[in-house]
């Protein structure tokens, strides 16, 4: 495959750039009902078919399986697992691998041993192996991930027992265990499917072409999956652009917790491929920012958005950071420099925010040019942490007086101290009115997926309010929104924040000018 370099960005050439195959897991209670969804796996872009025998209600081996093979869109993958390795098969053993055995025999391109069954599955086939069928070699661990010297040692044994195939899956306790697993795959001498399980562990399955995986699974339906943590097809394919992936593809990602809610991926995934920028965004769980860094200090892991609770870490983190960014107090986005490897922070959640705030005023006041509509206002900010120390910031440098309001008194009143502000306890919050005309503007994650019920103020409290602005933007229109409306008032959605602050972050990361429209557009379908 071919790369064609232009003006620094990579263009790839052709409809795939890594040989990594998507596999499509396939359990139902019927043969019928499986031959359906191989179809469907076919339509969606599958290159194969893992057919989980374990999941058949009823199961006649040689006619079911003949039946499978024969009528399977794909190139197959026959999987028999039993309960002690995760599976739903509690039945004998031997008949078990008898199936296995069988499925060679008919034309099965791959069938899954476990590591445990292997030995007995080898002396069955009496030093004869049936067929063109390659063996898979599992190995299922669902406590956590070991060490790359235990690691290492499976993957001897799982090779020395004649795998074709070595297949690892563990499961991700903290996202640095994911490291493990991609120094395991990209060392590998032997084809390797190696995955990393549950939510902390979804990097894995998306960035394997990147380290040499031989196939990740996908799945046809969100939350129907066969393993913790498994993507779907469409995800794979349309979301992250999987079959562009490759050995010298940067690695960017949004670091937060919780972290899934967050469109970051789509937005600047759907940007970088508008113009073949040779990069991936993916969805971060991180627990701790500083251990996080320390063991993804590659290069190939290039740049970072970053969202609650890490914002003030953050900043703690870097080895550089933007003297704006030091006076907020908190970073929301962080480069790797190409040049040393260096970590350099900013912030761009104040410029999102504030543009859209002056925005929204101005279509209510009118504002002589070069002044802003916030100056003289009084602006009140819930929440002291990273993004309420952006806005408390750039309302202050737009001339606006400013309220902190928080869960805790001390918090707010350490930040509004160091902005010559008034403080709140978030109690309080629902009594204060000194004026008409306020601005609210919540940063906490009151109110955001799944607990949408949830408001900081009272409704009778926003009165006294001319716009409301929510730093929430799952869902587009939260609680305090939707009552700010109610009560006549202008609102400005965390939408309209979430594209301000993008641009400056997409340009930083690429070296390239924002698709605003296209940011915009995206932002528009949600």
């Amino acid at each position: 495959m071919e790369l064609v370099v232009d003006s620094g960005v990579s263009r790839m050439e052709g409809a795939r750039k890594n040989p990594t195959l998507i596999c499509a897991p396939i359990m139902a209670d019927t043969v019928d009902q499986m031959l359906n969804l191989m179809r469907t796996a076919k339509a969606s872009g599958a290159d194969l078919v893992e057919i989980r025998l374990d999941s058949l209600k009823s199961f006649n081996h040689r006619p079911d399986i003949s039946t499978l093979i024969q009528h399977c869109p794909l190139p197959t993958l026959f999987t028999y697992r039993p309960v002690w390795e995760g599976g739903m098969y509690d039945g004998d053993e031997t008949s078990r691998l008898d199936a296995l055995r069988l499925a060679m025999e008919l034309g099965a391109d791959h069938i899954d041993v476990e590591l445990k069954a292997i030995h007995e599955f080898n002396s069955s086939l009496n030093g004869i192996r049936p067929g063109k069928c390659q063996v898979i070699v599992s190995s299922h661990n669902y406590h956590n991930t070991p060490s790359v010297e235990e690691l290492g040692d499976l993957v001897a044994r799982i090779q020395a027992s004649g795998a074709d195939i070595v297949k690892i899956a563990t499961t991700a306790l903290d996202i640095i265990d994911v490291a493990r697993i991609f120094q395991i795959t990209v060392h590998s001498q032997v084809p390797i499917i190696a995955m990393v399980m549950g939510e902390k562990g979804l990097m894995s399955r998306i960035l394997c072409p990147k380290f040499g995986g031989y196939l990740t699974f996908g799945t046809l339906e969100a939350g129907k999956v066969s393993a913790p943590g498994q993507p779907t097809i469409q995800d794979l394919l349309d979301l992250y652009n999987f079959r562009q992936l490759g050995p010298d593809t940067r690695i960017f990602g949004i670091i937060g917790k919780p972290v899934s809610h967050s469109k970051s991926p789509l937005l600047y995934n759907e940007a970088f491929k508008s113009v073949g920028f040779n990069g991936v965004f993916v969805h971060l769980l991180v627990d701790d920012i500083a251990t996080f860094f320390q063991t993804y200090s590659s290069l190939d892991f290039a740049g970072f958005s970053c969202t609650i609770p890490h914002k003030e870490a953050a900043l703690e983190t870097c080895d550089e950071v933007d003297p704006v960014a030091k006076s907020i107090g908190a970073v929301n986005c962080i480069i790797r420099r190409p040049t040393d490897g260096k970590l350099f922070g900013c912030n761009t959640d104040y410029v999102g925010a504030i543009s859209a705030i002056e925005d929204g005023l101005r279509g209510l006041y009118h504002t002589p040019v070069g002044s802003s509509p916030l100056a003289g206002k009084l602006f009140v900010v819930i929440g002291a942490g990273g993004a309420g120390k952006a806005l408390a910031y750039g309302a202050k440098e737009k001339g606006a007086r400013v309220v902190i309001a928080n869960r805790t008194y001390g918090r707010a009143k350490e930040l509004a101290d160091s902005i010559g502000g008034q403080a709140l306890s978030l109690a309080e919050l629902s009594s204060f009115h000194p004026e008409k005309g306020m601005i609210l503007a919540n940063t906490t994650s009151i109110g955001m997926q799944p607990k949408v019920d949830e408001t900081p103020v009272a409704k009778e409290a926003l009165q006294y309010y001319s716009l409301v602005f929510d730093a929430v933007y799952t869902p587009k229109i939260t609680r305090l929104l939707r009552e700010a409306e109610e009560c006549g008032l202008k609102i400005v959605t965390g939408v309209e924040m979430f594209i301000g602050q993008a641009y400056e972050q997409y340009e930083r990361f690429t070296g390239l000018p924002a698709p605003k429209e296209l940011f915009k557009n995206i932002m528009a379908t949600y």
